[in-house]
C-alpha cells in the first residue's frame, strides 16, 4: 500500500484582486519507510501542500490519500480523526507542552490516537537519546533536545506518514544534522513515510528522492 498519494492537487487563496493560485496540479507518491524532500523558494506552495496533506486545510481540487484513506473531500471531523491516527507532524517550532515532562510529551500524541505503547515510547526515548531526560520539562532542554522530543512524540503514535516542515530551521547546523539523522533513521525503522520540507539542498540530498516546487508546480531545481 502507498503511504501517501497526492494526485493533481490545486489550491488558491482569495485576495482583493481575485484568487491567487498556490498549488497547480501537484502529484507525488511515497511508499512506507521512504523519504522525500520538498524544496522550493518561499511562496512556492511547499507548506500549503504539507498542510493539505495533514488535513489542516481543504484542497480546491485533487486528492490526498494517507494509508489508503481519503484526506480530501471529507469534513473537518473526519480529517481530524485521520490525522490523529495516521499522520505525524514535526514543525520548525517545537510546540511541546510546557506543563508536561519529556515522558508526558512523548506519550501525548499516542494517547490522543488511543495508541499508547509504553514499550515503544521507551524504545524511542532510548533511540533519540532522551532516556535520561524523561523527567525534565521542556524549559530545561536545549533546542536540539526539544526537537528530538517533538520527533519522538510524532513517532510514538506509529503514524503512516510523517510531515516535517523545516524541522531543523531553529537549530545550528551540527544539531540540525544530528536531528535529521535521527528523524530519517527512526522513520525508516518505524516504516513511516517522510515528507520533508526544506530550503537546504544539502539536507534535501539526505532523502531518498527530491521534488522541487516553483510557483505551485513541480519543476527542475
Amino acid at each position: 500500500m502507498t503511504a501517501l498519494a497526492i494526485t493533481d492537487l490545486h489550491k488558491s487563496f482569495a485576495s482583493t484582486e481575485g484568487p491567487i493560485p498556490v498549488l497547480r496540479g501537484v502529484s507525488l507518491e511515497l511508499a512506507p519507510g521512504a523519504s522525500l524532500a520538498l524544496t522550493g523558494e518561499s511562496g512556492s506552495g511547499k507548506s500549503t501542500l504539507l498542510h493539505i496533506a495533514a488535513g489542516l486545510e481543504p484542497a480546491d481540487r485533487g486528492e490526498v490519500r494517507v494509508a489508503g484513506a481519503a484526506m480530501t473531500g471529507t469534513d473537518d471531523d473526519t480529517r481530524a480523526r485521520l490525522r490523529r491516527g495516521t499522520v505525524g507532524l514535526v514543525f520548525q517550532q517545537f510546540n511541546l507542552i510546557p506543563s508536561l515532562t519529556v515522558a508526558g510529551n512523548l506519550a501525548f500524541q499516542a494517547r490522543l490516537a488511543d495508541r499508547h505503547d509504553p514499550d515503544w515510547t521507551d524504545a524511542l526515548a532510548q533511540r533519540l537519546g532522551l532516556a535520561d531526560l524523561v523527567a525534565r520539562y521542556p524549559e530545561a532542554l536545549s533546542g536540539g533536545q526539544q526537537q528530538r522530543v517533538a520527533v519522538g512524540r510524532c513517532l510514538a503514535a506509529r503514524p503512516a506518514v510523517v510531515l516535517a516542515d523545516e524541522p531543523t530551521g531553529n537549530l545550528d547546523e551540527a544539531t540540525g544534522d544530528a536531528v535529521l539523522d535521527l528523524l530519517l533513521e527512526a522513520c525508516a525503522e518505524a516504516g513511516a513515510a517522510l515528507l520533508l520540507v526544506t530550503h537546504s539542498p544539502r539536507l534535501a540530498a539526505r532523502c531518498d528522492a527530491r521534488l522541487h516546487l516553483r510557483a505551485g508546480v513541480v519543476a527542475a531545481p
